[in-house]
């Protein structure tokens, strides 16, 4: 596959011979802010897919986690054989939730094309509390593993989608595990795959009064539900902005030195030439969320870059069929792993 940076889309892409058609993301001048583009998913999105959940242990085998499914009409295999219909399977953002409005476009998107789907919780995330004090963090290879792990052995073939921190997850995970990833392709939108610098980003006026608290207080809610000392707990309630709750509790919890030691060693960007199956990347220019995005030089020839000028975060909202639409995101991933897939 070649490396292409497709914010100015002139042909379609090649994925292993075979020609990747997609709707490139142009809204209407209207719909082209950046905070719309990223607010208005969340009121427009009414979808409530019949979700069937499972709690399976983690890669600790101590915290239950959540996994969300949605089933296809394919009858269930005999014993010691798989579904052959394809699963996706998203791993969410932060402090995100089969509920989120991405969650339940896709799941329903998917459902229509006739495939399997499922929503991998991180640790304590779906309203299912940690028993441990292992928390999820962005770059979690081995649990994102063991994740896929546990659902191919019942799924023939699984392609995965990351949104935001989940996105930079999931790239991390194509990249540490190359070859032998579990996912035969894999896409990755809105990620801050530099997170020192997308921390950086929620630092402007917008950023801090407007998105710092949605992230920041589910997180705080969570974490002052544990056992903490006093220092502990000054620090966490004392927290305004992402990097100051991450030194307080993310780093030190991870064994990090500091919050930037932790983005550093978490952070997707520095091994995204090391992808060998097919990856989509999905960022728009715009994005409130993200700081330095990946380039071409950055990554490996499985990689596809695409940069729209609009899309905001995890946005991507167009005028279709006279109406709001949040199906593009759905509709382009699947159709890069139909595309991966007939290679």
């Amino acid at each position: 596959m070649s490396v292409l940076n497709l914010a100015e889309l002139k042909t379609p892409p090649i994925i292993n011979g075979n020609t990747f058609n997609f709707e490139p993301f142009e809204p209407p001048f209207w719909l082209s802010n950046a905070h719309l583009q990223t607010i208005l998913p969340t009121v427009l999105v009414k979808h409530n897919p019949a979700y069937r959940r499972e709690l399976i242990l983690d890669s600790h085998q101590i915290s239950e986690v959540a996994y969300d499914f949605i089933d296809n009409s394919e009858p269930q295999p005999q014993h010691n054989q798989r579904y052959k219909t394809p699963l996706v399977v998203l791993f969410h953002g932060m402090e995100g939730s089969s509920a989120s409005h991405y969650a339940r476009t896709l799941a329903t998107y998917v459902e229509q094309q006739g495939w399997h789907f499922v929503v991998g919780h991180f640790r304590g995330c779906g309203g299912v509390p940690m028993s441990n004090e292992v928390v999820y963090h962005a770059g979690d290879s081995e649990e994102t593993h063991h994740t896929l792990g546990v659902l191919a052995e019942r799924y023939e073939t699984i392609y995965a989608l990351g949104v935001s921190l989940g996105g930079n997850l999931l790239a991390r995970y194509m990249a540490d595990y190359a070859d032998d990833a579990i996912c035969a392709a894999a896409a990755v939108v809105s990620a801050p795959l530099d997170l020192a610098s997308a921390t950086t980003a929620m630092e402007n006026l917008i950023g801090r009064r407007l998105y710092t608290p949605y992230l920041l207080n589910p997180m705080l809610t969570k974490v002052l539900s544990q056992r903490l000392d006093v220092t502990e707990l000054n620090k966490i309630t004392a927290s305004e902005r992402i990097q100051e709750f991450d030194e307080a509790f993310t780093a030190p919890r991870l064994g990090y030195r500091s919050p930037y030691d932790y983005y550093r060693q978490a952070s997707a960007m520095p091994h995204l030439h090391k992808i060998s199956k097919p990856t989509l990347i999905i960022t728009a220019k715009d994005d409130p969320f993200l700081g330095i995005n990946a380039t071409a030089g950055d990554v490996s020839n499985s990689v596809i870059l695409y940069e729209p000028v609009h899309g905001g975060h995890i946005g991507f909202v167009r005028w279709k069929d006279k109406g709001l639409d949040t199906n593009w995101v759905p509709e382009t991933a699947l159709q890069f792993f139909n595309t991966a897939a007939s290679a």
